[in-house]
């Protein structure tokens, strides 16, 4: 296991501490003998110094971790505590509030045989991105850290690309370039967290922030023609979908109308049917109570509606019945009267007489 700075300052502390007691030691020998009292002064002192290596502090950003003769026993929080003298226990103070972070998916260096091939990863609709990450994270868990991972930043590496791949493996690539970014750095901190709970690494995952997903730079120009392709096309609907929104409220506000007149012209004819219908009931009606004069009533009507349209009418005024009536034929308002002939004027001398006009058969003499 490779020793920490922490692990390297407290065994120096302890080398430390040893050599004074030694030399302690040495200096109680070559000193002048004392008394009774003395010597128990001495132990006392010495054995009030041996236990006060049991008390320690931990500070607001750290964790204890208890080490008995190297072995990890216990993991303490902030504050004063204590432990078996040394050099039975040990403690270590790894600070568990710094935020430590790992990027995955650098660019890479030029010369790189891979050719950022590590960077590549497949979607969900068998696409290939290359996706760039970073990861932040700090200590949970200070005893699980440091007797459980044995090289952290590579072990969180690697469970971050992995679990980014597994989320971009079910994420479409134009949900992944677009409008699903954020939902995939959470489902990666979800998922990296679950695999480092798994090992017991005692690391705590704060946040995954997506930097950078697009297609390889071989193929990022054919990808650009299908992008801008699927835009022409959102575009297209777009414009179709306007003029339908268009087009079709006002050919069913011209249907609505076009019922409404036929409803209108309906109850129209219906209401002057009926009218008529009504009225004939009502003439009939009379006509049951009194046939002649209902007869005689029609017939004046029916008289005088075609007297009404006649121009002219003559009535014999003697009184001797319809006989009398003497027949009328407007001619003269039916018939176009024939052009009059032009005047008689004296022929010139020596000129044929001018011939006399012959009437048409239909002319009236």
């Amino acid at each position: 296991m490779t020793e920490t700075p922490a692990e390297s300052d407290d065994l120096a502390q302890a080398e430390g501490l040893g050599a004074l007691l030694r030399e302690g030691l040495l200096r109680l020998v070559r000193a002048p003998r004392l008394g009774r009292r003395g010597g128990w002064l001495l132990a006392a002192v010495v054995v009030i110094g041996w236990l006060s290596t049991s008390i320690y502090w931990v500070q607001p950003n750290e964790q204890g971790v208890v080490l008995r003769f190297g072995r990890w026993v216990a993991t303490t929080e902030p504050g004063l505590h204590l432990h078996l003298p040394f050099p039975i226990d040990a403690v270590l103070f790894p600070k568990v509030t710094q935020i430590n972070q790992v990027q995955l998916g650098s660019l890479p260096a030029p010369g790189d045989p891979a050719g950022g091939r590590e960077r590549q990863m497949l979607t969900g609709d068998e696409n290939i991105v290359e996706a760039d990450c970073v990861v932040f994270w700090k200590i949970r868990d200070a005893g699980e850290f440091l007797f459980r991972v044995n090289a952290p930043e590579a072990a969180v590496k690697i469970a971050a690309e992995g679990a980014l791949r597994d989320v971009i493996s079910h994420t479409p690539i134009q949900a992944a370039m677009s409008d699903q970014r954020k939902q995939i750095a959470d489902e990666t901190k979800a998922h990296l967290q679950s695999l480092l709970d798994a090992e017991h690494a005692g690391i705590e995952i704060t946040e995954v922030q997506l930097l950078r997903v697009e297609p390889p730079l071989a193929v990022i120009d054919a990808f650009n023609d299908v992008q801008r392709a699927r835009a022409d096309q959102q575009r297209s609907r777009n414009e179709a979908e306007a003029y339908a929104n268009d087009i079709l409220p006002r050919a069913r506000g011209d249907a609505e109308r076009i019922r409404q007149d036929a409803e209108g012209y309906k109850t129209q004819v219906v209401n002057l049917a009926q009218g008529e219908a009504d009225a004939f009931l009502a003439v009939y009606a009379s006509y049951e109570a009194a046939k002649q004069v209902t007869a005689w009533r029609l017939y004046l009507e029916s008289v005088d509606e075609v007297l009404k349209k006649a121009s002219k009418v003559i009535l014999d005024t003697s009184g001797k019945g319809v006989s009398s009536v003497v027949p009328y034929m407007p001619v003269t308002e039916t018939r176009a009267r024939p052009p009059l002939p032009p005047p008689l004027t004296a022929p010139a001398p020596g000129a044929p007489p001018a011939p006399i006009p012959t009437p048409s058969p239909g002319a009236i003499r």
